[in-house]
């Protein structure tokens, strides 16, 4: 396939207007202003549109989609206990592929080509990603609420053979991370089986982290630790990880961050949407930590329409460091495609 007349995003998120661009199989062979010679199959006429990078949602849950609009108007902790976790115990695996294929259609419309996942009946959700043709970064959230031994419980075992039957999948679509759902639904010692087992097997790691103040309060109160440095301190972010939210990192944490290659996911549609309050992606972007966007579930978000992260990620924070100039639209851009790629460990 060739397209003609049309304006590309380059990698340096610059416009060029009138490029040809050849796939070849299912690659991108040629860029530039002139026709490319041989064959290439049916042209299509860009005059008038963009072309740019497929985005990458860097954090969601998208088996959710069987809870849109299910818990309006509540606070995190009064939205996942009154409403969602009990939900969830009603799922099955049959439930988790449907949900998970109408979540890939809608992510498709929206130019979403890639997102990274953290849930449970994995193998029914890498189906579905597999048979639609997208590509996805599937944990198995661990839990550990009443502090069992990590070793005994299912969610661990289950992670791990999901890793064994599903890693590398799909030519490379299929990767499978390691998942510690958060600080305050986990214990010390689960946080730290996790870590070694991802450690063990050099997988990436998602986690969420300082989502709400009462959240990042009550982890200094337990263990005398923000939560970015309890994860640090439990061994968390000793492989590539994705930090999601971080609503209320503090300077310290930001160089945790850095520190340890961690990439900061924010989402903040749902942020906004549950009153927990908005990322300073602004003062996380200028102290070089790379910043990806999430859609969250459609649950705490109503859609997975990408745009409408995009910008009031920016805007958010214009209006949080009273600066116009706090995320320009190429750093938006950046973290919506190249920022959620890097997350995922892809090119």
């Amino acid at each position: 396939m060739l397209f003609k007349n049309i304006t590309i995003l380059n990698e340096f998120f610059n416009l060029e207007c009138d490029c040809y661009v050849g796939i070849k199989n299912d690659r991108i062979d040629y860029i530039g202003k002139k026709k490319p010679e041989g064959e290439w199959g049916r042209e299509y006429d860009g005059k008038g549109k963009l072309l740019m990078s497929g985005f990458y949602n860097a954090h969601g849950h998208s088996p959710m989609t069987l809870m849109r609009g299910y818990g309006e108007n509540l606070v995190l902790q009064d939205w996942l206990n009154e409403k969602i976790f009990p939900f969830e115990n009603r799922l099955d695996g049959e439930a988790v592929y449907w949900a998970t294929m109408l979540a890939m259609a809608e992510s498709f419309k929206f130019g979403i080509v890639s997102t990274s996942d953290m849930y449970y009946f994995c193998d029914d959700m890498a189906r579905a990603f597999i048979e639609c043709g997208a590509k996805g970064n599937i944990s198995r959230s661990i839990a550990n609420v009443k502090g069992e031994s990590p070793e005994k419980l299912e969610s661990f075992k289950e992670a791990r053979k999901f890793y064994d039957n599903f890693h590398g999948e799909a030519d490379g679509r299929i990767k499978v991370d390691a998942s510690l759902h958060a600080e305050y639904t986990s214990n010390p010692e689960t946080a730290m089986a996790l870590a070694e087992y991802a450690s063990s097997v050099d997988t990436l790691m998602q986690v969420h982290v300082s989502e709400t103040k009462l959240e990042h309060d009550e982890c200094i109160k337990r263990h005398g630790l923000t939560p970015a440095a309890y994860l640090e301190r439990m061994g968390i972010f000793d492989v590539p990880a994705v930090a999601a939210h971080c609503v209320y990192s503090t300077e310290e944490d930001m160089e945790i961050f850095k520190a340890k290659g961690v990439t900061v996911a924010a989402n903040p549609v749902s942020n906004m949407k549950l009153a927990s309050g908005i990322c300073n992606v602004s003062e996380i972007m200028k102290r070089g930590i790379n910043v990806a966007i999430g859609t969250d579930s459609v649950a705490s978000n109503n859609n997975l329409d990408f745009m409408e992260e995009i910008k009031p990620m920016a805007i958010g924070n214009k209006v949080l460091r009273a600066d116009p100039t706090a995320v320009t639209p190429k750093e938006a851009l950046k973290a919506a495609t190249a920022g959620g790629a890097k997350a995922q460990g892809r090119d």
